[in-house]
């Protein structure tokens, strides 16, 4: 199995996980939806509507889609030069988002006493470096 495709699946599952998990929110599942949504003095800084929540879980699935046609698992009509572009894009914004915003997301957040400041440290923000990396190593792996 070549290098990409061991890189790649792993990252596909997690995309297609948390884009199932917002679909889940779209049909009124509450698991963790608290959770993932900044807060600043115990209150969410918003509150996603419903075409939020599908837009997500549509780019999170794409996302997914563009890493497997990347790693030649699956087919798409389009040219694999664009392809590697774009999963080369996706590995720096999910950097970005590791690095985060410097006040209330990422590594660098100012505010760090709420609950989702701690999972956004033990978990977002380091799941986000990971696919970043893999991202990375699939969109300059040939």
């Amino acid at each position: 199995m070549a290098l990409t495709t061991i890189i790649a699946l792993p990252l596909i599952v997690v995309f297609l996980t948390l884009s199932l998990w917002h679909v889940c929110w779209l049909l009124g599942g509450r698991v963790g939806r608290d959770a993932a949504i900044p807060e600043v003095e115990g209150k969410q800084v918003f509150q996603p509507s419903a075409a939020a929540t599908i837009v997500v879980a549509v780019a999170l699935a794409l996302c997914a889609l563009l890493l497997a046609a990347t790693a030649g698992l699956v087919p798409l009509p389009l040219p694999n030069t664009l392809l590697v572009w774009l999963t080369r894009t996706l590995a720096v914004v999910l950097l970005l988002r590791a690095i985060g915003d410097f006040r209330l997301v990422g590594f660098f957040k100012r505010i760090r006493n709420t609950h989702f400041a701690r999972l956004d440290t033990l978990v977002y923000s380091p799941l986000c470096l990971l696919l970043a990396i893999g991202s990375f190593i699939v969109g300059f792996t040939p």
